[in-house]
């Protein structure tokens, strides 16, 4: 039998993680084995205060840095299939199901598609292109499954990438042609976008993304980053 061991990497994530770990309990189905890796990457504030320890749920310290955080969490999970998880982002009911369908249909690797939590028109045309499966159309945002021995076959996340390792995986997965999109949504939050302005912040996504097909260096787009969002 499939089991699923859901991996969320977190860094002062106090106000949130408890309200995700919450919701995940109530969503997934429990029809199939599950456990809950929450990755610590030396969070300052009272994050792991907020998590309740129990049989499905464990908390894990790792190196900051969500690609390393990740594959802590690969690392240390049973399943076999491996979902990766923000920790401001929530499933749709029963997805544990919905993803082991995919699994079931040899589609090793996959995700939902995504709406926000803020209604802006500029977020709904981005999140309108999450429905179609190509590359262009994807993020960490949307969450990520795959199968532990897909994963491990890939080497995993590369830990070079402070950001965009998400698109990164998915590219190196699309190059396999093993990525699917489960037509049902996961809503994510829109925090940064409320924080850094959704015009100004789409524009620096815009920049990294075209920077990166220009073949500029990790530490190029990382130094971008730094500089121009919150």
């Amino acid at each position: 039998m499939n089991k699923i061991s859901i991996i969320i990497p977190i860094y002062n994530e106090a106000e949130t993680i408890r309200r995700v770990l919450s919701y995940l309990e109530n969503m997934i189905s429990k029809k199939i084995p599950y456990e809950v890796i929450v990755v610590d990457g030396g969070s300052s504030d009272n994050s792991l205060e907020q998590i309740n320890i129990s049989s499905n749920i464990q908390c894990i310290r790792s190196q900051k840095g969500r690609a390393k955080q990740m594959n802590t969490g690969a690392k240390r999970a049973t399943g076999t299939i491996l979902y990766f998880l923000h920790c401001d982002s929530f499933p749709p009911e029963h997805f544990d199901i919905l993803i082991e369908n995919e699994i079931k249909k040899d589609n090793e690797a996959g995700c939902f598609r995504m709406k926000f939590d803020l209604q802006h028109p500029l977020l709904f045309l981005s999140q309108w292109f999450t429905r179609f499966n190509h590359k262009s159309c994807r993020g960490g945002d949307q969450s990520l499954f795959i199968t532990k021995k897909l994963f491990d076959s890939i080497n995993g996340f590369n830990e070079n990438c402070i950001i965009y390792e998400d698109n990164e995986i998915i590219e190196r997965l699309y190059a396999k042609k093993q990525f699917v999109v489960i037509p049902e949504y996961l809503t994510t939050s829109a925090r940064k976008y409320r924080k850094n302005g959704v015009w100004r912040l789409q524009y620096h996504f815009g920049m990294i993304h075209l920077k990166k097909r220009m073949g500029h260096s990790i530490n190029s787009l990382q130094d971008y980053y730094n500089r121009n969002i919150v």
